[in-house]
């Protein structure tokens, strides 16, 4: 069997081409899997006239659409190396990623025009040659390629695979403790498991028509994209979250299933509305990145709605965790148990498994397990031992094997669904000249489920809040700026240096 991800088009295309595939709702595009998989084969014939060979690596920075899923599929048919981008971040956050991962093509979106031309001004800072704009061309930087320009003169004869198994497919970068962020290495192979442990798993049915409304820039949309076509479903995409617009789509095309975080899920059902929505059709959202609360799972269930609570990792290529749907209420605020073909298991700071009712750091091991972060051996080695993976998450296991997360050992926020590392956050903040110290915490948001509250040291007594936030604006992405600010006179810190998180966010519980 060729392992190539890419490959799965070419495969459903053989067993179901007339079957729809995707649907681009912001364009209006409809695809079959033969049409999907004919487009897929000229974005890669273009990528290989443009010199992309195996190993090399292509950035995406493209808002949900169709020619991210070519693109997609493209560089892994010809055996390159995706790096997707995040689109929140700013061009010195994106200059490090580009220039880390060493792509040499860009392919951004419209969108993104001043990101990218500020980029392309920084010249050897960055390893790109091509720079490659998909959208209209009116507007164009004139240092661009216009994608249709390169895609649409190619054939859509199928490219010679040049990579499967571990060959590496993409590095999806998250930020690590020290703020720099770090590629984690899903290859051919990972990603597979990720799909294989993912089916047997959920509840995914011949048919399915799954809504996808988050950034395929991240690993919990991104997988379920992938492993919808390798079901042969329909992929109905969604240029980013709208929570009327979710119950628009659920109606008009029958969605059955879809991945929304607990704020997303919030939003939906603040805005529906009994007497114009229709969810007949729909079975089921599945939901991660936070505890989903128990008053909401009962919402959804009163509409006949299950909610399957997941937990997973970038460095799982996705899966780890998750309920069933009769578990939903009765484990409300626990991730489940782990995937079909995962294993977990929590331990103490000396490596023995820890009793019932014990928290300790959670472990996950499988073949989805990343190979290891992009040119960062120490910190792989840090993280992956004798095969299992160290999330850093503290979690218990209660006496029927539930998984109840607790805490994070690195003490990441999740904002909206996104990973907010307080390092990074700290590190921006100690650069203003009146900022003697600083500790980030997370504390409750209605909102965003989480958000960052900075406490800080002066060093000018006359320093503002609204002067640090200032200073943190285009330094961060505004999902990373902190909600709050509290000053106080000093910040508790242990023996070794340590800010004792713990005790601030007991003296600071809310904003």
């Amino acid at each position: 069997m060729n392992n190539n991800i890419g490959s799965i088009l070419t495969k459903r295309t053989l067993l179901n081409p007339t079957n729809e595939a995707l649907f681009d709702v912001a364009q209006g595009v409809r695809f079959s899997y033969a049409e999907l998989n004919d487009k897929t084969n000229q974005v890669a014939n273009g990528l290989l006239s443009l010199g992309v060979r195996k190993g090399d690596r292509v950035a995406l920075l493209m808002m949900n659409c169709h020619e991210f899923v070519t693109s997609f599929f493209a560089i892994a048919k010809i055996g390159a190396v995706i790096v997707p981008l995040n689109w929140r971040l700013v061009p010195d956050e994106l200059e490090f990623i580009v220039k880390d991962a060493g792509a040499t093509v860009l392919i951004s979106g419209s969108e993104f025009d001043a990101a990218v031309s500020e980029l392309h001004s920084r010249g050897n800072r960055t390893d790109v040659n091509h720079w490659v704009r998909v959208g209209n061309t009116d507007s164009s930087p004139s240092f661009v390629q216009p994608f249709d320009s390169i895609v649409n003169p190619q054939p859509t004869a199928e490219p010679e695979i040049t990579a499967s198994d571990d060959d590496l497919l993409y590095i999806m970068y998250t930020s690590g403790t020290t703020g720099l962020p770090k590629g984690v290495m899903h290859t051919h192979s990972t990603q597979m498991a990720a799909l294989i442990t993912l089916n047997a798993t959920n509840d995914f049915s011949i048919g399915d028509r799954y809504l996808n409304p988050m950034p395929l820039f991240h690993v919990g949309a991104l997988t379920p994209a992938i492993a919808v076509a390798y079901r042969g479903l329909a992929h109905i995409l969604m240029r980013a979250f709208d929570p009327n617009a979710i119950w628009t789509l659920v109606k008009e095309e029958r969605i059955n299933n879809a991945l929304l975080v607990p704020a997303m899920l919030g939003a939906c059902r603040m805005v529906y509305d009994p007497s114009i929505h229709d969810h007949s059709t729909l079975r089921w959202f599945l939901s991660g990145a936070a505890p989903v609360p128990k008053s909401l799972i009962e919402a959804y269930q009163t509409m006949g709605i299950d909610i399957h609570q997941v937990y997973g990792l970038t460095e799982t290529c996705g899966p780890a965790c998750t309920t069933t749907p009769e578990d939903a209420i009765r484990k409300a605020g626990s991730t489940g148990k782990a995937y079909f073909h995962t294993d977990v298991k929590i331990v103490n700071p000396d490596g023995t498994t820890c009793k019932t009712e014990e928290a300790g750091e959670l472990l996950v091991r499988g073949d989805h397990i990343m190979t290891g972060y992009w040119n960062r051996p120490d910190a792989t080695a840090d993280s992956i031992k004798d095969g299992w993976l160290f999330t850093g998450d503290i979690a218990l296991v209660d006496d029927e094997g539930f998984i109840w997360i607790q805490d994070r050992l690195k003490d990441m926020i999740i904002s909206g669904g996104e990973n907010v590392y307080p390092a990074e956050v700290e590190n921006v903040i100690l650069g203003h000249p009146g900022v003697a110290d600083v500790a980030v915490i997370g504390v409750p948001s209605d909102k965003w489920g989480e958000t960052g509250l900075a406490v800080i040291v002066k060093k000018d007594a006359a320093v503002t809040e609204s002067e640090i936030i200032a200073h943190c604006d285009g330094k961060l992405a505004r999902f990373k700026m902190p909600g709050g600010i509290r000053f106080v006179d000093v910040i508790p810190r242990n023996a070794s240096g340590k800010a004792l998180k713990r005790d601030l966010r007991i003296q600071f519980p809310t904003l």
